[in-house]
């Protein structure tokens, strides 16, 4: 008798089968593929929404840090600090508060010819070049009286440009570039010693930088010497001596305008600057309003990281 299996007992494989067999492999490739990608979005989203919170929480803190420095200004009216200095820790975040009363800048909308011909000579200008930048800013403010002709216009035109001056105050310390005649390297070493929202003529000699000092007419480096030794603790009027002809252009007072610095910094070595300008107010309702915001975003740099084992 014959064993053998006989070849239709053998199982019959359909061409079909196959295709199935590779469109699965296919679908089975696709579904990793989709959940690598799935993964990876899930960490971005998680990393964005970490940043986020942070920024929001930086917002928040450094919003509660000029609200502090405001109750610092105002808690005693007839004793409003001019300058002050003071830091806290809420949650993962380090915050550092300082402010001072605007009018240790120069005011760009309100100096004298002579204060602002002072700063510019203090940064290597010849008298008579910063008299002249002096001049051309003093005309970019000046409102035009009737009747009269916009001489400054035709310089601008003659020096290439296609404005002439504002004849209004300045809005940002920045127009400064817009006007005829400024190197750019002067005005960004200026930059810093200026401000739109003073309000007042005279510096306050009590916290002005050692470069705004050095721009008081009659400030010799002599002079400027003793001041910045004995503004800290020296009497009113024994400053004001020391100021000779400068003091017509300075003040001890604080003005109602003041620049608050904030720097939240975070123990994953975030950080994230603040600077407001605010004008403090006699409403009960509303205390201050802010004029001026920037931020500034960005990490710790080595040394400034905080030290695990010192908490």
């Amino acid at each position: 008798m014959n064993n053998m299996p006989s070849f239709k007992s053998l199982p019959h494989h359909k061409p079909a089968d196959g295709f199935i067999l590779v469109a699965v492999l296919w679908i089975l490739g696709a579904l990793a593929t989709l959940a690598a990608i799935y993964a990876l979005y899930v960490h971005e989203t998680v990393f964005v929404f970490v940043g986020h919170d942070e920024r929001l929480q930086a917002q928040g803190l450094a919003l509660a840090g000029v609200e502090l420095a405001v109750y610092q200004l105002t808690a005693i009216p007839e004793a409003r600090p001019s300058r002050g200095k003071f830091s806290f820790r809420l949650g993962n975040a380090e915050v550092t508060v300082d402010f001072r009363s605007e009018n240790a800048r120069i005011d760009l909308n309100l100096a004298s010819k002579q204060l602002l011909a002072g700063l510019f000579i203090g940064f290597g200008a010849q008298r008579e070049v910063a008299e002249g930048y002096a001049d051309r800013i003093l005309a970019w403010r000046t409102p035009l009286t009737s009747g009269t002709t916009d001489s400054e216009a035709a310089l601008y035109r003659t020096g290439g440009r296609n404005f002439g001056p504002r004849h209004a105050p300045f809005q940002h310390v920045n127009e400064l570039a817009l006007v005829l005649g400024l190197p750019p390297a002067l005005i960004d070493r200026a930059l810093p010693y200026l401000t739109v929202y003073s309000g007042q003529a005279e510096v306050n000699v009590l916290n002005a930088a050692p470069e705004v000092l050095a721009a008081l007419p009659g400030m010799t480096p002599e002079r400027l010497h003793i001041m910045l030794g004995l503004r800290a603790g020296a009497p009113q009027d024994v400053l004001t001596a020391q100021l000779g002809i400068a003091a017509q252009y300075a003040t001890a007072q604080p003005g109602k305008s003041n620049r608050v610095s904030v720097d939240v910094r975070f123990d994953a070595n975030r950080r994230v600057r603040s600077e407001a300008v605010i004008l403090l107010r006699d409403e009960d309702t509303e205390p201050f309003r802010v004029l001026s915001w920037r931020d500034e975003d960005g990490e710790l740099s080595t040394d400034e990281r905080p030290n695990p084992s010192t908490r």
